[in-house]
């Protein structure tokens, strides 16, 4: 199965789009972007992935546990995860706080990946 990827580059670009005036700006000195990404990649790799919706919940525990970014690395989870989905030819019906409380569940591990996938499955149109 072939899927569209995100690579770093997107992913800053979609937190710089993400950010409220105020809020600090770029990546955690002592965090690796790519290192996060790197381990959606390896999933892929191993076959650890079977579905855009694995994929997408892949990129979105990746991004918000790795906390590459000073600020907003969960909003940044969030849109990554949504376009994700799009590039991959699949919309979801949500309420944006309902997702946000996902991905805060996701980050803090009181949901797992493959419940956020189940989720995205359950939410596709």
């Amino acid at each position: 199965m072939t899927f569209i990827l995100l690579d770093a580059g997107s992913v800053e670009a979609l937190h710089d789009m993400v950010l409220n005036p105020g809020e600090l700006q770029g990546r955690a000195r002592d965090k690796s972007l790519e290192g996060a990404l790197g381990r959606v990649d390896n999933r892929l790799i191993y076959g650890m992935i079977g579905d855009v919706f694995n994929l997408a919940a892949a990129y979105a525990t990746a991004i918000s546990t790795g906390h590459c970014f000073n600020d907003a690395s969960k909003r940044t989870a969030y849109r990554a995860m949504l376009v994700c989905l799009q590039l991959n030819g699949i919309r979801i019906d949500h309420d944006t706080a309902e997702v946000g409380d996902r991905i805060i569940a996701l980050a803090q591990g009181l949901i797992g990946e493959e419940a956020m996938a189940d989720w995205l499955r359950m939410k596709a149109r």
